[in-house]
């Protein structure tokens, strides 16, 4: 039995690559592959290792049933079983057989369903009587929602009235069939949600640099590569399983060498062979130096980048003054270690990469974690085993919505400012192409609260997320959910932040307590089924958009129903319709096929039935202007490109090396604010809390917020551990503990989890402020429009003395300066059953 509390990652079980016969055989493209016996080049010789945990006082014999279903509290898609009893979901193990995972869990697995049992779940709908919100039942409550829709919608403006904004933590086929209600019952632009938040810029890098959305690589290349860089990824406290399985190979034979690009000694930072402690905002200036290095050391694929690339010499041009010297000023880090990085990565013969929020909530996201592919492709490491890029989400499902189109994108990976897409999905659904929102790109999240802000947007809904905390200013954000003239309908399970300011609360049901499928990074697709049911008139999100379809009498242009299908396999197979013959093709993938085995992989079709493990194989990329997702950007401002300029450039499939200047982040540190903060997470919990804070192993290992501060800048301003500190920005002030330890001079950080809701209030009401977000600023990625986090200026001053008494911190992150700082511990509740099976 192990802590998992304690040791977040659990026993290693290490592994060496594997042989040259396997990876040949992984090498083969797909259709050739599933002509050999014995299924080649698909073993992975990471060993098994089942996770379990059970409720106190339940053993393995008083479970009645176990449901096959996924992680649904971070993005690695850890595939698991649920345990039921007496009609309550009673723990979890994972899945042998799985892909992803290989039987292992996260601890916010192990622990997090316990939410689902908390007596605080809404159970009931809730409306707005004067400043209460009171129980009612489903037809009241969805009555008001359909009057006021429809009052709008008959009015001058129709349309331009409505915003949706959503999660990342949906279904599929809950995300679809919202796309579908928004895209072509109402024919609003206005859709966006979270996943803006964490992993937009993704999304805009693949497009920009492949023509599509879509992760060229596999979990699998971990168990290939001699190279790992990790751009702005804590993946130690956000992925953990795939963090156990890069562990793992560093413990084994040839072990491969890792970089590791954070402002903080994070235990990925701590493991790495070189740490680039960078300050934040200037990714891009070390970005343009390791390519600069590159360059200059010949250590790049002439042929490749010939082939299969357009953009060399703009990209030279670009890096051509940005030496590593010049960089370490910038990011003052030392010369040589920018060196050392160049040297790993132009040496080495399979490197995997991975980008997550240091890259993609800071200055210059978009053309920062393009360089991370510009250097896949410099080196023509893309489509072979261990040569793999991810991209990295951070929400479980955040995949789906931009599949789906439930963030604005048009469904299928399809090219708003393409016509002939807008056509295909007008014959698909049989609305007119005009009802369909083409006219102007989507409308991004930051916009869509300017929108209601300014009342132009006055009926929002809001779905499986917590804006009230998770949006930057938050000051700004409750003055716009508050607004009288905005009707909120929040769709939840519990009682947010945001649902406090609701005009209308449905109550959702949750994972377990629903059917339907996720898409992992890796595009590994999962399906959860329905364990036990949800509590009192919970209802699933789907049950609920179907609802509102129907109760809008939302018609085709034949006068049907213009969602057709009632349930989640039904509407499984409506997406596969839409997904056929784009990049994330699912026209081979059904309920049956994902049930009793293991994820699988999309594009998966009748020439690739068993999924598809790598993109671009062959070197050849989604850019082509009949194809692609995107026509590109002007990466310092967001200058969209259009269609002449792309055919124009003659893509033929070759990918871009999108190029840019650094350029300092807009707000920097001053007289007045002369320190940085950056934001982030810890391994305990998920977004706001709302589901891991009700589990009471990962709520007593990070109870409450902290601020992380380098030992030097502590000692000056007289703060000790534990101390109460005062952070405050132009926008707002939080007050919380100081954890003294590793982080670079300069820079304090705040994990971004903590808002109000345990205290009853939407906001900080008469009490000292504590969410990270009162701090951070309204400036976003020209690109990608995704906020920056990463960046404020701030000012740190001592408030009282905390007697001696450490900080609430986990000591499993970022290390303690003082080591009497006792280690963070779940005890005898936290007790986890680890078995590793044998090969």
């Amino acid at each position: 039995m192990t802590d998992r509390i304690t040791d977040p990652w659990g026993a290693r079980t290490p592994y060496g690559p594997p042989g040259a016969a396997e990876r040949i055989a992984a090498s083969l493209p797909e259709g050739v592959r599933a002509l050999l016996p014995g299924d080649p080049g698909r073993h992975s010789a990471w060993p098994v290792r089942v996770d379990a945990f059970l409720e106190d006082g339940v053993q393995e014999k008083d479970v009645e049933k176990w449901v096959q279903a996924a992680s649904i509290l971070h993005s690695n898609g850890d595939a698991m079983d649920i345990a039921v009893a007496g009609g309550r979901i009673v723990g979890v193990r994972g899945r042998a057989g799985d892909r992803v995972n290989h039987g292992r869990l996260d601890p916010k697995d192990l622990y997090g369903w316990q939410a689902g049992n908390s007596p605080d779940r809404l159970t009931r709908p809730l409306v707005r009587e004067g400043d209460r919100l009171v129980e009612t039942d489903w037809d009241t409550a969805m009555g008001r929602i359909v009057a006021r829709s429809r009052e709008l919608l008959d009015g001058p403006g129709g349309w331009g009235h409505f915003g949706f904004h959503t999660s990342g933590q949906l279904f599929l086929e809950e995300y679809y069939t919202l796309g579908v209600i928004g895209k072509a019952g109402i024919g609003t632009p206005h859709m966006d949600g979270n996943t803006r938040l964490c992993t937009a810029t993704a999304a805009a890098a693949l497009k920009e640099s492949f023509g599509t959305d879509g992760q060229p690589g596999s979990y699998t290349d971990v168990d290939h590569c001699d190279a790992i860089a990790l751009w702005g990824h804590n993946v130690a406290e956000t992925q953990t399983v795939l963090w156990m399985r890069m562990l793992d190979r560093r413990r084994g034979p040839r072990p491969p060498a890792m970089i590791a690009v954070d402002p903080r000694e994070t235990p990925v930072a701590r493991e790495a062979d070189v740490h680039l402690a960078v300050r934040p905002g200037t990714n891009m200036a070390l970005m343009n130096a390791l390519i600069h290095r590159l360059i200059d050391k010949g250590w790049y694929d002439e042929e490749y980048v010939r082939s299969h690339t357009i953009g060399f010499e703009e990209l030279c041009r670009v890096v051509r003054d940005c030496p590593p010297g010049w960089a370490a000023e910038i990011c003052d880090v030392p010369v040589r270690s920018i060196e050392r990085a160049a040297e790993i990565l132009g040496s080495s013969r399979r490197l995997l990469s991975t980008v997550l929020q240091g890259f993609y909530q800071s200055n210059q996201a978009t053309a920062a974690a393009c360089q991370v592919n510009n250097i896949h492709l410099l080196r023509g490491m893309l489509g072979r085993p261990g040569a793999g890029l991810y991209q990295m989400n951070g929400q479980p499902t955040a995949q789906n919505t931009r599949e789906t189109g439930a963030d604005g994108d048009l469904p299928g990976m399809r090219n708003w400012d393409n016509p002939q897409h807008v056509r295909q999905l007008a014959e698909l659904w049989n609305v007119e192409p005009s009802v369909i929102p083409h006219w102007t790109p989507p409308t991004h999240a930051m916009q869509v609260f300017r929108y209601a802000e300014q009342g132009s947007i006055k009926l929002l809904w809001v779905s499986a997320t917590n804006p009230a905390v998770s949006l930057p200013d938050l000051t700004r954000v409750r003055r716009i959910l508050a607004k009288e003239d905005l009707f909120l309908v929040v769709q939840d399970i519990f009682l947010t932040e945001t649902a406090m300011l609701a005009d209308v609360v449905l109550p959702a049901a949750t994972w377990g307590e629903k059917q339907g499928t996720f898409t992992s990074v890796d595009r590994t697709v999962h399906l959860a089924d329905k364990a036990v049911e949800p509590p009192g008139e919970a209802r699933s999100d789907l049950d609920i958009f179907l609802d509102y379809a129907r109760r809008m009498d939302f018609r085709d242009k034949d006068g049907a129903p213009l969602v057709k299908w009632h349930d989640p396999e039904s509407a499984f197979e409506a997406w596969k319709a839409c997904s056929a013959g784009r990049p994330c093709d699912y026209t081979g993938i059904t309920y049956e096929l994902l049930r009793g085995g293991s994820g699988v992989q999309w594009p998966c079709t009748p020439s690739a039935p068993r999924g598809t493990e790598r993109l671009y194989t062959g070197g050849r990329f989604n850019t082509g202007p009949g194809y692609c997702e995107d026509y590109g950007h002007d990466l310092l401002t967001g200058a969209a490109y259009d269609e002449e300029r792309h055919r124009a450039m003659e893509p033929r499939g070759r990918a871009f090396l999108r190029a840019a200047p650094y350029q300092p982040s807009p707000e920097v540190t001053s007289q007045e604010h002369p320190t940085l903060l950056t934001t982030g997470r810890t391994v305990y919990h998920f977004h706001t809390r709302t589901k891991t804070a009700r589990a009471p192993q990962l709520n007593d290992a990070a109870p409450e917020c902290w601020v992380e501060i380098a030992p030097g800048d502590a000692a000056a301003l007289g703060v000790a551990e534990g101390d109460l500190v005062r952070v405050e920005s132009p926008r707002g002030a939080l007050e919380a503990r100081a954890r003294v330890c590793g982080t670079r001079p300069g820079v304090v950080f705040v994990p971004f989890h903590y808002g109000y809701w345990d205290r009853g209030e939407p906001g900080p009401g008469g009490e000292a402020p504590r969410a990270a977000n009162e701090l951070t600023l309204t400036g976003w990625d020209p690109v990608s429009k995704q906020p920056i986090f990463k960046v404020a200026a701030v000012r740190v001053t001592r408030v009282s003395s905390g007697g001696g008494v450490p900080s609430a911190s986990p000591t499993v992150g970022v290390v303690p300066a003082d080591p009497r700082v006792p280690a963070t511990r779940g005890g005898p509740a936290a007790q986890v059953r680890e078995r590793v099976e044998e090969a």
